[in-house]
């Protein structure tokens, strides 16, 4: 169980949907509900007397008295420590780019799936566990940190077709292939471990990297010559299992 519990604001003005996200985080590991917000002006005031308990909001993009974008500007000047997840029905390019460019953490679309807020909740904890108290960072521990980025990818595998040419089972195994060694491979040694052809391995190799999910290098082989070597993120390896 997580010692640190970081205090949440949902700002919803649908009472159903605001109780059906007190309900989750009620259940997650680590957060807990500090107010809830039916408008912009509640949402204002439950920051202005609990800003010192609230690390995260929950911000709908339609309120009944603001604008969600308008507020997140506000929040954001007013409260830089908080972090703002905007979960709405709006789907415009404009708006999310908006919210993007306002730094939400994350952007949840509704409906929303339990696995999906999981994920959320998840990743929001471990950057707040990995800055705490940290007077600073190398590279390799920021990467880290910003490995959010390819997680938050990870699911696009699971969630939608694969392309023409891209089998489930041969991807896992590829897959597999390079979670089983901690050093890079060759397209040839992942067409090995998986019994292949090295065109194959090759193909699903660059379709891994393409999807963030596999970094690739040059390496030099034992006559010198350059080789791409492939190997699987760190951030990417959870929806192994699920592939």
């Amino acid at each position: 169980m997580s010692a640190t519990q970081y205090g949440i604001l949902v700002v919803e003005d649908d009472f159903r949907i605001a109780d059906i996200h007190r309900a989750f985080i009620e259940q997650s590991d680590g957060f807990y509900v500090v107010g809830m917000a039916r408008n912009g002006s509640e949402a204002k005031a439950l920051m202005a007397q609990h800003a010192a308990e609230i690390q995260l909001i929950l911000l709908d993009a339609y309120l009944p008295d603001v604008e969600g974008l308008e507020l997140l500007w506000a929040l954001r000047r007013d409260h830089v420590h908080v972090d703002i997840v905007m979960v709405t029905a709006a789907r415009e390019v404009e708006t999310i780019s908006e919210a993007l460019r306002g730094g939400v953490f994350d952007y949840l679309i509704k409906p929303i799936e339990a696995a999906r807020m999981t994920q959320m909740l998840t990743r929001f904890r471990r950057e707040r566990e990995a800055l705490a108290n940290r007077a600073e960072m190398n590279q390799d521990e920021l990467d880290h940190v910003l490995s959010r980025l390819t997680l938050s990818e990870a699911p696009r595998l699971t969630s939608r077709a694969l392309p023409k040419g891209i089998d489930r089972l041969t991807l896992r195994r590829v897959a597999d292939a390079l979670a089983a060694e901690t050093d890079s491979l060759t397209a040839m040694q992942v067409a090995r471990s998986m019994g292949a052809s090295r065109s194959t391995a090759r193909r699903y190799l660059e379709y891994l990297v393409a999807e963030q999910a596999v970094s690739a290098e040059l390496g030099y082989g034992d006559v010198g010559r350059p080789e791409r070597r492939y190997r699987l993120l760190e951030a990417s390896k959870g929806w192994l299992e699920t592939l």
